[in-house]
């Protein structure tokens, strides 16, 4: 029996990586779905994994995550083209318009905070955030809630008896409580709207497993660790892929001091493959699960409790439930 598994974000970084390394694993046994925004790109990275691996079976899905229509319509295809699903990565994101506070980030390098701020952006970033057509922020809806519609609508495919399927987040470091508001889940009010999205992750992970794990579905979060990919290169203001070259250097120095720093989106992924061969049932809900590498470039998977509880999870979880039900609602007048 083959196994079905679909990737969000597929078509570029970690993503794309963890598709390669995937098929590098089992290409005769895996149906690889790639759920990507961009069809182009989409259609350049189905090319470059056949060109590498030519008996793989590799298709393509349009789904934006940022747009409800999208999602639901990008759902019913894939019911349409599978009767199960066996893995679920939700890896879509975004970080939009990332203001780099530039006096902070050099006082930051000579400080003993130079490591968690490479690795967290801590005190160095703020993001704008946008307005979908939907009337959703958009980090929000991209990062979050477009990947809890698609787990909804693809219920029947992940909920099977006697069969066990996994839904894997890449959530961040960058997830502080801090910049989760229970009243504002959308974060209309703040300027950290990625940390609150990859921290309301890490809640809807656990809610998941609370409602679902009985009908043997489970779900996991995962951290990349520092990766060099194009949401890296955007945080930078001028010539961004040349100034992080320049920075390179002293970015592979400081991995010889920390193990977060997995640079490559190959590294990166790791945690990624490493829940894709472990049983499901022993995993533990509450813990992120790190993409790690050695100064000496041997990569690693570590497990490391999340600042989360059932009850704000649970919350957050009603919110999302009653959001779904209004644009749903809106979207059928519409039709009318």
């Amino acid at each position: 029996m083959t196994t079905v598994v679909l990737v969000t974000g597929a078509n570029s970084g970690i993503g794309l990586a963890l598709c390669e390394r995937l098929l590098s694993q089992d290409v005769d046994g895996l149906q690889l779905c790639l759920a990507c925004r961009n069809m182009r790109r989409a259609q350049a990275a189905r090319c470059a994994l056949l060109t590498s691996f030519p008996t793989a079976q590799v298709a393509l899905l349009q789904l934006d995550t940022s747009s409800v229509s999208s999602v639901i319509s990008a759902a019913r295809e894939v019911k349409v083209r599978y009767n199960r699903l066996d893995y679920l990565y939700l890896n879509a994101g975004i970080m939009p318009n990332p203001q780099f506070d530039v006096k902070a980030f050099f006082k930051g390098l000579f400080s003993s905070n130079v490591i968690t701020m490479f690795a967290t952006g801590e005190g160095i970033l703020t993001q704008k955030d946008d307005v979908t057509s939907e009337g959703l922020r958009e980090v929000f809806a991209t990062n979050l809630f477009g990947h809890f519609l698609l787990i909804r609508e693809l219920e029947p495919l992940l909920c099977h008896e006697a069969l066990t399927s996994q839904v894997i987040w890449t959530s961040s470091s960058n997830a502080h409580r801090s910049a989760f508001n229970l009243e504002d889940i959308q974060h209309f009010r703040g300027n950290q709207p990625y940390s609150s999205s990859k921290y309301a992750s890490d809640l809807l992970s656990l809610a998941l497993n609370t409602r679902y794990n009985k009908q043997g579905l489970y779900s996991s979060v995962i951290c990349p660790g520092f990766v060099m990919t194009s949401l890296t290169y955007s945080v930078l203001p001028a010539f961004p892929a040349l100034l992080w070259t320049l920075l390179m250097p002293l970015l592979w120095f400081i991995r010889f001091f920390t193990n977060t720093f997995t640079l490559t989106p190959y590294n990166g992924a790791e945690a990624l493959m490493w829940l894709f061969g472990q049983s499901p049932e022993s995993l533990d809900p509450k813990v992120k699960y790190h993409s790690l590498t050695s100064g000496l470039g041997n990569n690693y998977t570590q497990a490391r409790k999340m600042d989360i509880d059932l009850e704000t999870s649970e919350a957050l979880y009603a919110k999302l439930l009653q959001l779904e039900s209004d644009l749903k609602m809106k979207l059928e007048e519409k039709q009318i």
